[in-house]
């Protein structure tokens, strides 16, 4: 590896098992001696801690598709800034889950606003920080429903809209094949955990 750590962006729609890969992901690399910082987005820091609330939980006044976006990049300018550039120049690997293709398949794709200015807004507030490699877990969007906890806003979607997000993902993944890696996360949980960490270990020359 570089002195200058990488990123790895975990993505997916509802349910597809981010956080569990990251998790898992994060203790295998940790006890092969590598530097390892998990965090997640919205939330990472604590003014993303704030975003995250007003983004998930105001069933009563949610934001529109613009001030949604907008909030999402400004946790991730503050993410990038706080965190992820940091423990990149101190050679870490940064594990997230969701990074930019989720704004772009969420607001982009999900919510129907324009790909370019969702794209171009998204390249400001990271700051030129990309991901390395990108693990999209994907699976149907009925696996993904039955199997979320909690009751944020997103949720409670239509079905249409989760689809939607699922093609949009896809379309990145089509788009930047060479920085993905699709993982089907309807498998046995062994297979997918095999999967992901052969991608994550590839990326980092660990093979």
């Amino acid at each position: 590896m570089a002195d200058r750590g990488r990123l790895i962006a975990f993505e997916g729609g509802e349910g597809a098992g981010k956080s569990t890969q990251v998790r898992g992901v994060a203790a295998a690399l940790r006890e092969r001696g590598v530097a390892v910082l998990e965090t997640h987005e919205p939330g990472g820091t604590p003014l993303g801690a704030e975003m995250r609330r007003l983004l998930m939980h105001l069933p009563d006044t949610p934001p529109t598709p613009l001030a949604e976006l907008l909030l999402y990049l400004a946790d991730r300018a503050q993410h990038v800034t706080q965190l992820i550039a940091p423990a990149l120049a101190g050679g870490q690997v940064v594990l997230t889950d969701r990074f930019s293709a989720s704004t772009i398949a969420y607001q982009g794709y999900g919510r129907g606003l324009d790909l370019g200015m969702v794209t171009r807004l998204d390249a400001i507030a990271r700051q030129g920080v990309s991901p390395a490699l990108t693990v999209l877990l994907d699976c149907p969007v009925d696996v993904g429903l039955r199997r979320v906890r909690g009751d944020d806003r997103f949720h409670r979607e239509e079905r249409t809209f989760h689809e939607r997000v699922r093609a949009g993902f896809l379309a990145l993944a089509r788009e930047d094949w060479d920085r993905y890696c699709v993982v089907d996360a309807a498998a046995p949980p062994d297979r997918v955990q095999q999967e992901v960490f052969a991608a994550v270990t590839g990326c980092l020359n660990l093979d």
